[in-house]
């Protein structure tokens, strides 16, 4: 086993949950040994690249005979941080956060969703997927006693920059954004991930232009 490599390149971490779903499918369908050729086959890369994934984290194959599908995927899991629970809040009731309110698979990755909030006093005291939607005033409060780690922004982009400094100043280590903004919080304990949802479409677009262009 290799010694683990501190500095992980964002194509590696991009590619890992795409190891740990395929990795969880074999488990399903009663896979218990892959070898690297197999896998890179899944993932679009070569063997050497799938091995050199691994090997950033100590590597976890042995030779001649590949990996254990079950043993590498516990590994994927802790290495993506997902053995253990994280308590999410999501700021937001609209279509978005009520979308990502009823998305059964955080439950199944470990992220469980324990409160909503928003500003909007139609929304305050009604519910979605089993949650009462909470005023933005009782974040402080709900924060501290239910030791929430992560919070999900789906506010518009014009809130979402004083809402994230409150939500640091709150305590709150990561934030995921789908506010139509890219948030740079200077806060080095807090990690943001943004999403752009219209940002995937449009590379379908580009990929769909440029093959019609070959045709």
């Amino acid at each position: 086993m290799g010694e683990r490599n501190d500095y992980i390149s964002d194509a590696v971490i991009r590619r890992l949950p795409r190891y740990y779903r395929y990795l969880g499918e074999l488990l399903q369908n009663g896979v218990t040994r892959i070898s690297s050729g197999e896998l890179s086959e899944k993932m679009g890369l070569t063997a050497s690249q799938v091995r050199q994934d691994f090997n950033h984290f100590g590597g976890f194959g042995q030779q001649g005979y590949g990996y254990n599908v079950e043993s590498l995927y516990s590994e994927v899991a802790r290495i993506l941080g997902i053995d253990q629970p994280h308590n999410v809040i999501i700021i937001g009731a609209g279509h978005i956060g009520a979308a990502l309110a009823n998305y059964p698979n955080f439950e199944k990755r470990g992220f469980h969703v324990i409160g909503i909030f928003d500003n909007d006093p139609a929304l305050i005291g009604t519910e979605i997927a089993g949650h009462v939607i909470h005023a933005d005033e009782e974040l402080p409060v709900f924060i501290r006693d239910n030791a929430i780690d992560i919070a999900v922004l789906a506010i518009p982009k014009v809130q979402a920059l004083k809402m994230a400094e409150l939500l640091c100043d709150y305590g709150i280590k990561g934030i995921w954004n789908f506010a139509s903004t890219d948030l740079e919080i200077v806060n080095p304990d807090v990690i943001v991930e943004n999403v752009h949802l219209t940002d995937s479409i449009m590379r379908l677009s580009y990929k769909l232009r440029n093959k019609q262009e070959r045709e």
